[in-house]
């Protein structure tokens, strides 16, 4: 197919070389699509089912670790995943959005000069007009006034969307999104899917990897779900998922949030408090996050909070914790505990974990550190869905949804009073996401320990907690009422 802006033939991905390699070694099975301009083809399925390894094949970008075999064509190039050869068509020829824009983004930038440059040596426009469509491009999704913010003044969502202006940006011919709206609010996952839907006008192809399946309907074109590194059902969006024929992608359809019923959670009418805020404000500049905000949580309690990306969620979360001072207020945590016992899942697990350590170091860091008995761990780590031959593997070596759950594993561990869990199955497939809150939602009851979850999937919140935070914006600042 001469017109294919991408074209892949039997792409397999392996452990290590051909010597010695096993079936099990085999983590991407024969793979073969192709995209022309102004196609669209979304990619869906399990956590770990090599989807973004499925990306970094195509850019060339595979950890040292790993061999891709097969046929990879770019703008008729063969790349075959071969670095040296891809690398030349970055920017112009292919974009990737990758999965943590927050790593890819620098922070001695200004947020407006990263975009512009984008614009500017990626799409090749004169410096003056590269600094109009950076602005264009911020006020398509939202983020008009944050042009001369840096990478630590603004949140992980509005991170988010500056990555995906900045691919957007480029103009590439063909371009690859890696969970493009995980952990935005429902407006801004719209804005991103108007703004990617809007370059193929251009005649761009577009490549999506996401676990949103109402992402992938408003996206439209082909979809591609994949399980165990095969893909087992590819055609139209909307047939696909609207008359799903392989029982996983029925599985997978079935196991969205709004199909949750409610978790049993037992009375509180006993339990003790844990933690309790008083008049809470805070403020960024002549930014107001929230003021005059009371919450308490008891033990064995889920309270879910939900608003707008940016708003101050992930802020409100770190001052109850003590990781951010209020300028106002005050935070009364249960006595006679030490301060560990007052747990953060991160939005991004990635800052969580040392590059340098392996995840069973990790793991068994926090044992020795605190005294903690290991012999439950493989028990949680089949709850999870999590493979022992993973503990091996340094955090970039997994999945985000395989360290966004190790994160939950190392947390549980600890036996915390508190969770502060910031958007806690982001990176996570339906099924993966339902099982994973299970255990949540489980620890919770069973160790009476109460949550403060971020989400901003209604219906996973209603469904996970007894209670609900709602925090809007409103000028001059913000204030949280309840729900």
């Amino acid at each position: 197919m001469t017109d294919a802006l991408l074209q892949i033939e039997d792409l397999r991905i392996h452990v290590g070389s051909a010597a010695g390699r096993s079936a099990s070694s085999m983590l991407l099975e024969a793979c073969s699509f192709s995209l022309r301009q102004g196609e669209r083809l979304t990619m869906v399925g399990e956590s770990g089912a090599g989807k973004s390894l499925l990306a970094q094949a195509i850019m060339g970008t595979l950890p040292a670790n790993l061999e891709a075999t097969g046929s990879v064509r770019i703008l008729g190039v063969p790349s075959n995943g071969q670095r040296k050869r891809t690398q030349a068509l970055w920017g112009h020829g292919v974009m990737m959005l990758p999965q943590e824009p927050w790593t890819a983004l620098s922070p001695l930038m200004r947020i407006g000069q990263q975009v512009a440059e984008s614009a500017h040596y990626a799409g090749a426009l004169a410096w003056p007009k590269a600094q109009t469509a950076a602005h264009v491009q911020l006020e398509a999704l939202g983020l008009q006034g944050t042009a001369q913010h840096w990478l630590h003044q603004i949140s992980g969502g509005m991170a988010q969307r500056v990555g995906v202006a900045c691919a957007s940006a480029a103009q590439a011919r063909l371009l690859i999104a890696d969970e493009p709206t995980k952990g935005l609010d429902p407006g801004a996952c719209q804005q991103v899917a108007a703004l990617l839907m809007a370059a193929q006008s251009q005649q761009q192809a577009l490549l999506t990897i996401t676990h949103d399946l109402d992402l992938a309907l408003q996206l439209g074109g082909q979809i591609a779900v994949l399980k165990q590194g095969r893909v087992v059902e590819q055609g139209a969006t909307e047939a696909v998922l609207g008359n799903p024929k392989h029982p996983y992608t029925r599985a997978l359809v079935a196991a969205q949030p709004k199909h949750w019923p409610a978790y049993p959670f037992a009375g509180l009418a006993d339990a003790q408090p844990v933690l309790q805020a008083h008049a809470l404000a805070k403020r960024y500049g002549a930014r107001t996050l929230f003021e005059k905000l009371d919450l308490h949580l008891r033990a064995g309690e889920v309270l879910a909070i939900s608003g707008r990306s940016g708003c101050g969620k992930t802020t409100l979360g770190n001052v109850l914790l003590g990781l951010v001072q209020a300028d106002s207020g005050t935070v009364d945590r249960a006595l006679n505990l030490p301060r560990w016992k007052y747990q953060k899942l991160y939005q991004d697990p990635p800052a969580a974990f040392s590059p340098f350590r392996t995840l069973g170091q990790a793991l068994a860091d926090v044992c020795q550190l605190h005294q903690l008995p290991s012999g439950d761990i493989p028990t949680r780590m089949e709850r999870l869905g999590l493979s022992g031959a993973l503990l091996s593997r340094m955090p970039h070596q997994v999945s985000g949804g395989e360290l966004q759950r190790f994160a939950l594993l190392r947390t549980l561990l600890l036996q915390p009073c508190f969770i502060f869990a910031d958007e806690p199955t982001s990176r996570l497939d339906p099924i993966t996401q339902r099982n994973t809150m299970q255990v949540l939602c489980e620890s919770t009851a069973v160790q009476g320990c109460a949550m403060l979850l971020v989400s901003h999937d209604a219906d996973l919140a209603r469904s996970c907690s007894q209670r609900h935070l709602t925090m809007r914006s409103h000028a001059p600042g913000t204030s949280a009422t309840l729900d």
